[in-house]
């Protein structure tokens, strides 16, 4: 009997699974593996709001390979080590594996390709599992991946995505290949009170119920904070329990400018995944080289822990961060206006408001996080890296009646209509009786520093 390996990372589904289906038609059994990685941990990925969302996955994957005749084998330690005990168990005779964009991810199967040879293995990697188009499948005349993004979408358009596979009808396990319990997410500590589940069949319930009730509208309200109309599938798509090529192949059968919409954000997915793919450093350096000289010191850190803890004094700001302290997930509107606050209105670093993103967001992958605190900080992709979104403007925009300011902060529920946007404007207020600060900065100070630090009196 010919045996395989498929080993599981970011594309935790049965469902559109080319690494999975290609391991079933080379073999007569395969061991689906996840080996829960030292190295994932000592990276600080391991966030407790992704490592319980993890655990719903793993939950589930493992319920669905058993319905189908097979189980789902778990191990812990490092990646390399322990998918080389599992083939020599198995007898294996060859490993298949979804791409990695990022440096950790290639430098993790360029180790494990040359263990797998020294024994006389093969490793397959597989691309185009966890984006919708594989990184550099189209690239610019000029260059060796699209640096920005409209020109990306055109070409991106024009591709012919690949059809999605069916989930198997049965998964063949050998027999005699040990597994830890699969992780339950009562077991991981410090996980958001408000964290989604996870799993490949909540995604695809997800999906389904948001084409059916929300997709038509999503143009026209992807951007309200209060209504809530986004699809919250970008944490299935982190985890791989969502395909990206289904959903767009999904959406595209739907009517309306709604569908579309969603779509040109799959596209922002993948447009950000081909750009770190082709510059991994981006992950931790500045994509365009600035001379920013970033504020420091004891006020700049007492400032940052303030945005931190929701309690900047702008109440559309401290309601994005306190959403993402309750839920590990945040608005994208929202995400704009915290990043564009502390990287462009206190002219803070975008890595440290990078690194508490990832330690909060069930969704944070470096792709998509790096790359876009960067458009925001001016720093990135953003083809007018000047510009400074100011949270007042922004939350009479996107927030109109103040109900997304009201659902998060609470102190201010008493305050009525628009004046909830600029308490410190309300004649007569209390503060003594509100529990809640003054602005950290007037917007007219950051925005003067900005322009000093950026050369643009």
């Amino acid at each position: 009997m010919t045996v395989s390996i498929v080993l599981f990372t970011s594309d935790l589904r049965l469902h559109d699974q080319p690494a999975l289906r290609a391991a079933l038609d080379a073999t007569d059994a395969v061991v689906p593996l996840f080996v829960r990685d030292d190295a994932v941990a000592e990276a600080g990925f391991a966030a407790p709001n992704r490592t319980a969302f993890l655990a719903d996955c793993l939950t589930d994957l493992d319920r669905s390979l058993r319905e189908r005749g097979g189980r789902l084998v778990i191990r812990s330690g490092d990646l390399v080590e322990e998918v080389c005990r599992v083939v020599t168990e198995a007898d294996a005779d060859e490993v298949h594996l979804a791409e990695g964009v990022s440096a950790f991810a290639r430098r993790r199967e360029e180790r494990l390709r040359e263990a797998l040879e020294a024994e006389g293995r093969r490793l397959f990697v597989h691309e185009g599992v966890t984006t919708a188009l594989p990184p550099g499948a189209v690239t610019p005349a000029s260059s060796d991946h699209f640096a920005v993004f409209t020109p990306y979408l055109r070409k991106w358009s024009e591709q012919h995505l690949r059809h999605p596979l069916g989930a198997p009808r049965t998964v063949r396990v050998p027999d005699g290949i040990g597994s830890e319990e699969v992780p339950a997410r009562r077991d991981v500590r410090g996980v958001s009170a408000g964290l989604a589940a996870g799993g490949e069949s909540e995604g695809r319930d997800r999906l389904t119920a948001w084409l059916r009730r929300d997709a038509g509208d999503y143009e026209d309200q992807h951007d309200d904070l209060a209504g809530d109309a986004t699809s919250r599938l970008s944490p299935h798509l982190h985890f791989g329990t969502l395909s990206a090529a289904e959903l767009v192949h999904r959406a595209r059968r739907e009517e309306g400018t709604g569908p579309a919409a969603f779509v040109r954000q799959l596209c922002w997915r993948d447009f950000h995944h081909q750009v770190l793919a082709a510059r991994p450093d981006a992950s931790h350096a500045d994509y365009r080289a600035r001379d920013d000289h970033w504020r420091t010191g004891r006020d700049a850190e007492e400032e940052t822990d303030a945005w931190r803890e929701g309690r900047t004094g702008y109440p559309i700001v401290d309601a994005a961060m306190r959403q993402l302290a309750h839920e590990g997930w945040m608005h994208n509107r929202g995400r704009l206006l915290a990043a564009s606050f502390l990287s462009k209105t206190l002219y803070v670093d975008w890595r440290t408001g990078a690194d508490h993103f990832l330690s909060l967001l069930v969704d944070g992958d470096i792709a998509n996080n790096q790359m876009n605190w960067q458009w925001v900080a001016g720093t990135g992709t953003d083809t007018r890296p000047h510009r400074v979104l100011n949270p007042v403007r922004q939350a009479h925009r996107y927030d109109p009646d103040g109900a997304y300011v009201r659902r998060w902060v609470p102190e201010l529920a008493g305050v009525e209509g628009k004046a909830v946007h600029e308490p410190w404007k309300l004649e007569g207020f209390d503060r003594a009786g509100i529990d809640y600060p003054e602005p950290v900065v007037g917007l007219s100070e950051g925005l003067d520093r900005f322009r000093r630090a950026r050369g643009r009196e």
